[in-house]
């Protein structure tokens, strides 16, 4: 039978709600700061005198920056908590927003953005994990969709907060704005558990290690992890990442790596440019819908396109399987995208981008689903920090390729490029396991 979210919610614990909370208000604020450089982009290129091609390089920078780290994070999260790890990254990317703000050259606004980077990247695979460890099996792929759903509330709320400020303060103002998530931490501290597996796990390898270092102890301790292993608990640890890069785990890290790869360099290529494509003049490759109208515009595929399509793509995984739903978003959006960028009527491209933005976007709810599934805990948020935002650091290139063939050829012309993105993540689902009902261990 069928579940809704609302009922999802109403039947977990406390501790499972406010998990899914803080993981949900953690990717919404990074979409927030994060999405705030795309919405004033048009701004930035006429005060700063930058070209689509230098624009786009700096949004590189910054993709290319979470990809370093998601990796860096990932390690922290399994060394001193999935909880403190989401708290250290919200507050890199606040303060670097806000940083962006006082930016008065190009570099100083380049440093920023790759520091933002590192903890927008960090968020992600710590708050994916925290959920994915709290959550029951046949719940998880729901929870992890909600969860990446958020993505657009925070992006519609960066594209209410952009335009109204900048039209009347500036795009240095709307920089400032994105302090705010810092605040959340607070409340993150005091009231989010940190993951009880996290916590058994790193139990039971402190006194696996301590094993021999104290013989009256040593066959109390032999005793709790023999009994921990009877009752499903692991009885190894991997020492390191490098795990994932061995068998039975390496084909399926480097599948989803680059399923993940090919579905951000079409999602940043489309999703960077599509506000100054909207807001541009008409003879400068634009659509001309002018700063307000590309706000709007933005809102309404975010609250329309993309937060349906995350929520969506957990409850159509589990009735369809993990690998099918993948086939299922990422064709369609391949064959929606050279029609998007063919269009020229308000109502077609308003219809075809809500389509675009569902199918387009989510996809990237099942990359934590099934990467949760797939890894081991001992490495668990260091897997889906390396097979995400090791992606994103690849896909880093879309703002620049993007950008640069648009300055040469329009931006309707580049996001065809997009439509194969999708088509190769496509391909690249054939060679990824079917994980639906996987139990963590």
């Amino acid at each position: 039978m069928a579940i809704s979210p609302l009922q999802l919610i109403r039947q977990a614990t406390p501790g499972q709600r406010r998990t899914l909370l803080a993981a949900s208000m953690g990717w919404a604020l990074d979409a927030f700061d994060a999405m705030l450089y795309s919405l004033v982009l048009a701004l930035l290129m006429r005060d700063l005198g930058m070209s689509k091609t230098l624009a786009g390089s700096l949004g590189t920078l910054t993709l290319l920056a979470s990809g370093i780290g998601g990796v860096l994070f990932g390690f922290l999260a399994d060394r001193i908590g999935r909880k403190q790890a989401l708290m250290a990254s919200i507050l890199t990317y606040s303060l670097c927003s806000f940083a962006s703000g006082l930016a008065t050259s190009i570099t100083m606004l380049a440093a920023a953005r790759f520091v933002l980077g590192l903890g927008m990247g960090g968020e992600w695979n710590t708050g994916a994990t925290l959920v994915a460890e709290s959550w029951p099996t046949e719940f998880r792929a729901k929870a992890i969709s909600i969860v990446q759903s958020s993505w657009a509330l925070g992006f519609a709320a960066a594209a209410l907060v952009a335009g109204p400020v900048a039209r009347y303060y500036g795009w240095r103002a709307v920089f400032f704005v994105g302090i705010l998530p810092a605040i959340v931490t607070l409340w993150i501290q005091r009231s989010v558990p940190e993951s009880e597996m996290w916590r058994d796990r790193n139990l039971a390898d402190l006194r696996r290690d301590e094993v021999g270092k104290d013989p009256p102890f040593d066959k109390l301790r032999a005793g709790f992890l023999a009994t921990a292993a009877r009752s499903g608990a692991p009885n190894s640890r991997p020492s390191s990442i490098g795990t994932i890069f061995r068998a039975p785990y390496a084909k399926h890290t480097f599948a989803l790596l680059l399923f993940n790869f090919f579905g951000m360099f079409a999602w940043w290529g489309l999703f960077t440019w599509l506000p100054p494509y909207l807001s541009l003049p008409v003879e400068q490759g634009g659509r001309g819908f002018g700063v307000m109208g590309m706000t709007m515009l933005m809102v309404v595929l975010n609250l329309f396109g993309m937060f349906p399509g995350y929520a969506s793509f957990g409850w159509v995984a589990d009735h369809v399987g993990r690998r099918r739903a993948f086939l299922i978003y990422t064709l369609v959006a391949a064959v929606l995208i050279p029609l998007y960028a063919a269009a020229r009527s308000p109502v077609v491209m308003l219809v075809l981008g809500t389509l675009v933005a569902f199918f387009g976007t989510g996809i990237f709810s099942g990359s934590g689903i099934m990467g949760s599934e797939i890894f081991p805990t001992a490495v668990r948020a260091r897997a889906l920090g390396f097979t995400y935002n090791g992606a994103r650091a690849l896909s880093s290139v879309a703002p620049l390729v993007i950008g640069r063939v648009g300055q040469s050829k329009g931006l309707s012309w580049a996001f065809y490029l997009c439509a194969a993105g999708y088509l190769l993540a496509a391909l690249m689902t054939t060679q990824l396991p079917e994980t639906k009902g996987k139990t963590l261990e």
